[in-house]
């Protein structure tokens, strides 16, 4: 499939892949598909950054490649390793066979047949459909040697392996690349992207994105769910509930045919939307059905 030609069809392809965006993030996302440039998602965890990598490379048909970046991540873990078990054993096969000519077996040796590809090599191979959707997730995981080696990567779209050569990407891959602010990203890394800071959506569109991701949910039971996790938001919390929470909970509400919420359910079911035992041990009690009249008060029409 071809890149949308517009900002609505961007929007309109998200959509498609129960995915729903606000006019700004279907904006800078339509911009770095028409320019061909990486795109800088940050925001807190659960507001919906991976997803939207998933939604465009399902979307547009393409291969989605997934980095998942870690502490200690370096550059040859993310582009490249040998089959060292592979090259043993062609060494004993060799040896048995007799006559080893050791030049000659290291040039098989050091071959494609025994290269493991990782992401960023795989991004850089063509693919079925068109070149593929690079999801560099969690950059701030990892330290600022691998920004360096991946700014490089991303300005020429091409890796060096010293026994091979180098590889560029005949087609650059649709990058995205995520970030939960654990640490600040360089400013040269991201000078290289577009940007967008992915906040939790309004009490509207989280409606909307429920009714999507669940649509069996009644309008009442949203409201409520909605209503209720954005309150906790509001709360001093270790880790504040995301999108993804408020989607895991109205299903989890539904399988239990919960049709409206009560303080019994809501302490029944803590875990869907709350990870942390301090943040649940918060709502234990009356806090759960203060927080619940709260939000029912703001519900009830004035």
């Amino acid at each position: 499939m071809q890149n949308p030609t517009s900002i609505d069809s961007v929007q309109h392809l998200l959509a498609g892949q129960d995915y729903i965006c606000g006019r700004a993030l279907g904006t800078v996302s339509y911009l770095a598909l028409r320019l061909g440039r990486p795109l800088f998602l940050e925001g807190e965890a659960g507001t919906g950054k991976t997803e939207i990598a998933k939604a465009l490379a399902a979307g547009l048909g393409r291969r989605l490649i997934r980095l998942q970046c870690y502490e200690g991540l370096d550059a040859a873990s993310a582009v490249y390793e040998w089959n060292f078990t592979g090259q043993m054993i062609a060494i004993r096969a060799a040896e048995a066979a007799g006559g080893v000519d050791r030049g000659h077996l290291k040039d098989e040796l050091f071959t494609e047949e025994f290269l493991i590809e990782r992401p960023l090599l795989q991004a850089m191979r063509p693919q079925p459909g068109g070149a593929p959707v690079l999801l560099i997730d969690e950059i701030d995981r990892t330290d600022e040697p691998f920004e360096a080696f991946l700014l490089e990567a991303l300005s020429d779209f091409q890796v060096t392996i010293p026994e091979l050569g180098t590889i560029r990407a005949p087609e650059p891959p649709i990058v995205i690349l995520t970030s939960n602010r654990t640490r600040e990203v360089h400013d040269a890394l991201k000078r290289r992207c577009l940007y967008h800071w992915v906040d939790y959506p309004t009490f509207d569109r989280e409606i909307e994105i429920v009714q999507t991701r669940a649509p069996e949910a009644s309008e009442r039971l949203s409201r409520e769910v909605v209503a209720f996790v954005q309150r906790l938001r509001t709360e001093d919390l270790f880790k504040k509930p995301g999108v993804a929470e408020t989607i895991d909970w109205a299903k989890c509400l539904l399988a239990l045919d919960v049709i409206a919420l009560s303080p019994e359910v809501i302490a029944d079911t803590l875990g869907a939307i709350l990870k942390y035992q301090d943040d649940i041990a918060r709502l234990q009690g009356s806090e759960a059905k203060r927080l619940l009249d709260e939000v029912r008060a703001t519900l009830e029409p004035s």
